[in-house]
C-alpha cells in the first residue's frame, strides 16, 4: 500500500487529470481524426493543469517541526534576539499604523460622484481636429 499523505484529494486530481490528458493526447495522436492538433494540445493543457493539484498535494505533504512553528503561534524563543527581533518589532509597529490609518474617515472633499465623471462631455469624431 503506497502512502499518499494527508491530501488525498489533490492527489486523486492530479492523477485524474493526468490520466485524462494522457488519454487526450493520444486521441490526437493515434485517432487519425482532422482536428487531431486540437487534441494534443488540449491533453497538454490538461497535464500542464494537472501541476497545479501536484504542487498542492507536495506542499500539503511537508512537515514542519514544532520548534519551528513556535513564533508563528505566538510562543517567543529567547535565543532570537538581534536582527531578526528588530526587523519583527518594526515590521508589527507598520502592520499596526496601517490598521490604525485605515479606520479614518475618509475625505469627503476629494470623493468625486459616479454621476459627475459619467456626465462630461465627449468630444464627437466630428469635432476632433484632423
Amino acid at each position: 500500500v503506497v502512502c499518499i499523505g494527508r491530501c488525498k484529494c489533490s492527489f486523486w486530481f492530479a492523477v485524474v487529470h493526468d490520466i485524462l490528458g494522457i488519454t487526450i493526447m493520444m486521441v490526437g495522436v493515434f485517432g487519425g481524426l482532422v482536428i487531431h492538433d486540437l487534441f494534443i494540445y488540449a491533453g497538454a493543457i490538461v497535464i500542464f493543469l494537472s501541476l497545479i493539484w501536484w504542487v498542492f498535494w507536495y506542499t500539503g505533504n511537508i512537515d514542519v517541526p514544532p520548534e519551528e512553528l513556535e513564533d508563528d503561534v505566538g510562543i517567543k524563543k529567547l535565543k532570537n534576539r538581534g536582527l531578526g527581533q528588530v526587523v519583527r518589532r518594526v515590521s508589527s509597529r507598520l502592520r499596526n499604523s496601517f490598521r490604525k490609518s485605515s479606520n479614518r474617515p475618509a475625505n469627503t472633499q476629494t470623493e468625486v460622484a459616479m454621476s459627475n465623471i459619467c456626465e462630461t462631455a465627449v468630444p464627437s469624431r466630428e469635432t476632433l481636429p484632423v
